[in-house]
């Protein structure tokens, strides 16, 4: 039966220039990964489709097109993909296959208003898709692309000041010297102690990503920590300055999203917590916004480097 209903023919999806373009790798089943080329708003899709007929027999075809897709596929919806972009060529007419042909394709200057995006329940995908119609049943290959989207810095990024605490127990306050910053920035901040009455042993910082997908009724909600790193070891004192320094190029962050298309969204977090001696927990979360900058790239192949920009 597998044998019967066998693809009898082989398409292959060539990108112009991907072996020049900055490479990403993806999860496509449990332990396996691909790696996809990165594009951006705007970029032109231009490449080239291989088919070839297996065994040298003829195949007769309905037709040959390729598509740009851009879908948001919820993991909970399985089988029900929101496609927000559909572009289309068609490639070949109805007519027979007998050896191998090259098609030339091209998708100019193609608005790409999302970023690629692979979460707990929620992926935003672009595709190359190729069909070949047939009577018995379709041939269809994808490859997929990755899409960075680019934000400038905000005209203003207010400083996080604020005091928290517990009445006549615990006051501190927490100063974070930016509310947004970029994918490979520098959060700096202070933690001050204003009234310690109960015996803290030691405290931490992490970074929470939180992702919503869906609306209600049918929202779902799901958190996970990037990081989480031990700021103090020990009782701290009234008067004591706690310094935080935490470099975010190391993690695996993606950019603030807010309601994209309407279907998702994923927020990240500031999350302090101080644990006392008898393992009692105290937390305070503070939103921060993570943005994409501009990359410089070098001459050479594959030479990618973020700039700063303050």
């Amino acid at each position: 039966m597998a044998y019967f209903f066998a693809s009898p023919v082989d398409v292959d999806i060539k990108l112009e220039g991907e072996e020049l373009r900055k490479q990403v790798d993806i999860k496509t089943d449990k332990d396996r990964t691909a790696s996809c080329p990165v594009y951006y708003d705007g970029d032109s899709i231009a490449g080239q489709v291989t088919i070839r007929v297996r065994d040298g027999k003829r195949m007769t075809h309905e037709g040959i097109k390729v598509e740009f897709v851009g879908s948001i596929e919820l993991f909970y919806d399985r089988g029900h993909h929101h496609e927000f972009l559909s572009l289309s060529q068609e490639l070949a007419s109805p007519g027979d296959l007998r050896q191998a042909q090259t098609f030339d394709f091209l998708f100019k200057n193609v608005e790409k208003q999302f970023e690629s995006y692979q979460g707990i329940n929620v992926k935003l995908r672009y595709f190359i898709r190729v069909s070949v119609a047939r009577r018995m049943a379709d041939v269809t290959k994808e490859r997929d692309i990755w899409v960075h989207s680019y934000r400038m810095p905000p005209d203003s990024n207010n400083s996080i000041k604020m005091e928290v605490g517990i009445e006549d127990c615990l006051h501190i306050e927490f100063e974070y010297n930016k509310s947004k910053y970029h994918l490979k920035d520098v959060i700096v901040g202070k933690i001050y102690f204003l009234l310690v009455r109960i015996k803290i042993k030691h405290m931490e910082l992490s970074i929470i990503r939180r992702e919503t997908t869906g609306s209600p009724p049918n929202q779902y909600n799901e958190s996970e920590t990037i990081t989480k790193f031990e700021i103090m070891d020990g009782a701290p004192v009234r008067g004591e300055t706690i310094p935080i320094r935490l470099f975010l190029g190391g993690f695996d962050l993606t950019p603030t999203f807010r309601e994209v298309n309407k279907k998702f969204s994923t927020r990240y977090y500031l999350n302090l917590v101080l644990i006392d001696e008898e393992n009692r927990r105290y937390f305070k979360q503070q939103e921060i916004t993570i943005f994409r900058i501009p990359e410089v790239r070098c001459k050479t192949v594959s030479c990618f480097t973020d700039s700063i920009l303050e």
